[in-house]
């Protein structure tokens, strides 16, 4: 059996140091890192801060694309902090009753006037059918229609919120 002499000792110590240095210096020794969130990111969380009553720190938002629209689900992440799930539940009851009206200020002064989709989803005329529901850890709001689109304006509505909302979203 051969020995390897001190050369190939070095290099090889060496090429482990270097990897090492490497995972380290790319933040990927604790596993994959989160994104920084976007300034667009920045802002809307800002926004929503005022607009929202509960935590997006503590919560998340969940976009389902359906064929007849979606389902817009807000979770506190910890189901037992009765604080935030009252906030969403209170904060969705309110929204999906102004949604009905073809009110959607709320997600306009968080994500802009020009938000895909806003301005179709306004001028639905009682076209979509909105249904709210308490859920365990939060609520849900269900948007129903047969018109291809508002479906459409609904995904794409998804798709800003989702892409705005960054961390505290998913789709």
């Amino acid at each position: 059996m051969n020995r390897p002499d001190r050369t190939q000792v070095r290099r090889a110590l060496l090429l482990v140091a270097t990897a090492a240095a490497i995972t380290l210096s790319s933040g990927c020794a604790d596993g994959p890192s989160t994104p920084a969130p976007s300034d667009r990111q920045t802002d809307v969380a800002e926004r929503g801060a005022s607009v929202m009553p509960f935590d997006l720190e503590r919560t998340t938002h969940q976009f389902t694309k359906t064929d007849t629209g979606g389902v817009q689900t807000v979770i506190a992440d910890d189901p037992q902090d009765t604080t935030q799930i009252t906030l969403i539940q209170q904060h969705l009851t309110a929204e999906a009753d102004r949604f009905r009206r073809g009110d959607f200020t709320d997600p306009a002064r968080i994500h802009g006037n020009e938000m895909p989709g806003l301005e179709t989803l306004r001028a639905h005329d009682g076209r979509i059918t909105i249904d709210y529901e308490n859920t365990r850890d939060g609520a849900r709001v269900t948007y129903t229609t047969t018109g291809t689109d508002l479906r459409n304006a609904l995904h794409a509505w998804f798709d800003a919120q989702s892409g705005d909302h960054g961390p505290h979203a998913t789709r």
